[in-house]
This record gives C-alpha cells, sequence and structure tokens, in this order.
C-alpha cells in the first residue's frame, strides 16, 4: 500500500538522519569546496542590485546551511538568516556546531512566513525530496518573498529519458538515498513549478555535467573524486560551454535556476 504524505515526510526525516553525518564529513573535501565556489561566485557575478546590501535571506530545507555560505561568500555579508529543516538531528548539530544561527525544526509542507519578509529565498536540493509536494511547497514560500527579491533553486533534473533511468538506478543502489522517497524533476516540469507561482525567470543553467559528476556529491559517488583543483577546473571550463544551451539542458544532472517576484 502507497504512503500517505506525512508518512513520506517522516520516512525522509528519518532517512536524513541516518545518514547526517557521512553526508556533513564528505563536503568538506578540497574539490568539492573548489567547484562549489567557481560555480556560485559566476551564478551571483551578474546580481548587482543585491551586492553587497542587507537582505533578509530565507533558507527552506536548510540541511547543513549550505545556503548561508553560499551567499554570504558571493552575494551579501550584511544578512539576515533564517533557516529550517525537518530533520532533528540535523537542526540539533547546526545548533551545536554555529551557536547564534536562527535555524528551526519545520515541516516544508506546512511552514507559514509573514509576507513580504524576505529578499531572498534560497533551497538547494531540497524540493526533490518531498516531490509529490513541491509545487505546494514553492506557492507557499512565495509570498514570503518581497517584491523584487529573488528565488534562488538548485535541484536535480533529467533532460532525457536515458539520464532518469541512470539516477533511478542510483537511488535504487546506493544507500544516501531513499528511493522511496526522493525523485528528480523533468527539467521542464522543475521550471513549470516556478513559472505557475507567478515567479519571472532570471536565470537557468544547467550545470549538472562532468565537474558536477565528479565533484559535487563526493558523499554519493565517493569513487569519482578524482585529481586536484586543476581537473576541477578543466572539466568546470568545458561544462560551461552548455550551461546555458540544450545540449547542457538534455544531458545535466542538475538545474540551477534564479527567479524573481516581478
Amino acid at each position: 500500500m502507497m504512503e500517505r504524505g506525512d508518512d513520506l515526510v517522516e520516512r525522509q526525516r528519518e532517512h536524513f538522519n541516518s545518514i547526517a553525518g557521512r553526508y556533513q564529513s564528505a563536503r568538506r573535501g578540497d574539490n568539492h569546496l573548489h567547484l562549489k565556489h567557481r560555480l556560485w561566485d559566476d551564478v551571483f557575478s551578474d546580481l548587482v542590485d543585491f551586492r553587497d546590501k542587507q537582505i533578509d535571506v530565507l533558507e527552506p530545507m536548510c540541511g547543513f546551511c549550505d545556503g548561508l555560505d553560499i551567499l554570504s561568500h558571493h552575494l551579501s555579508k550584511n544578512l539576515t538568516y533564517k533557516g529550517f529543516d525537518y530533520s532533528d538531528a540535523v537542526v540539533e548539530t547546526v545548533r551545536r556546531q554555529r551557536p547564534g544561527i536562527d535555524v528551526s525544526q519545520a515541516d516544508a509542507t506546512k511552514y507559514r512566513a509573514p509576507d513580504n519578509a524576505f529578499d531572498v529565498i534560497i533551497l538547494i536540493g531540497g524540493l526533490h525530496h518531498t516531490p509529490s509536494n513541491a509545487a505546494q511547497i514553492v506557492a507557499n514560500l512565495v509570498p514570503t518573498l518581497r517584491q523584487g527579491g529573488i528565488f534562488v533553486s538548485f535541484e536535480p533534473t533529467h533532460g532525457n529519458p536515458i539520464f532518469r533511468k541512470v539516477r533511478e538506478q542510483i537511488y535504487r543502489k546506493n544507500s544516501l538515498f531513499d528511493e522511496e522517497t526522493e525523485q528528480a524533476f523533468p527539467v521542464h516540469a522543475l521550471i513549470q513549478l516556478f513559472k505557475a507561482t507567478g515567479l519571472k525567470s532570471r536565470k537557468v543553467l544547467y550545470p549538472g555535467l562532468v565537474s558536477y559528476v565528479l565533484y559535487y556529491n563526493p558523499d554519493a559517488f565517493p569513487g569519482l573524486n578524482v585529481g586536484g583543483r586543476r581537473l576541477v577546473d578543466a572539466t568546470y571550463a568545458f561544462d560551461k560551454l552548455f550551461y546555458t544551451n540544450l545540449v547542457g539542458r538534455a544531458l545535466s544532472f542538475a538545474t540551477l535556476s534564479v527567479w524573481t517576484k516581478p
């Protein structure tokens, strides 16, 4: 019998609690951090209207607060931050390791915040953990964004049926994933999910190519973490040739998009 929505959310909480330590420790490696720096520096390079400004930030499904680190390094250090996650193990760890950070436990499928409270919402790799509720989660979050604010999304996607099958096989075989709850989006479905809320696209990138496969998920594929910074730079430079075109869309394992509230 198929599990109900609340049961699936709870299953995902228990799963992430079980792999949280493994997830965090793997993402401290030099290759991963270098690729992350290169990628996000490019993403925010032209968002001059937010550069070094005072901004209020919400990070739903925040995990270990990647979004906070990314924004403070690449957009503005002058920010106020609120994050929430459903994993009690993650929230407890963040509070212990980063005292003073405003992080709480909350269910993204039920979370509500005051309207027009935030300049930036950043949601990294969270929606695919609750795919059946993803549209509702985004619809609930958009009213909290101020006019002219941005919603930054980075999610696993597939642009062709072969890559969809590859990911489904990985989800079945790799204990880091829970195949019962996690599901990547077709590119068009993810984009439509944001458009349906009235948000306007500021940029859509397809960075889930060679460098992403090798270095962005070292916890999932430790055997692919080969070479050093030179190879990270070389594969990233190659990938950038396809970031915004149809080839990248078809072959990318992830979509990074920035949306604005008109």
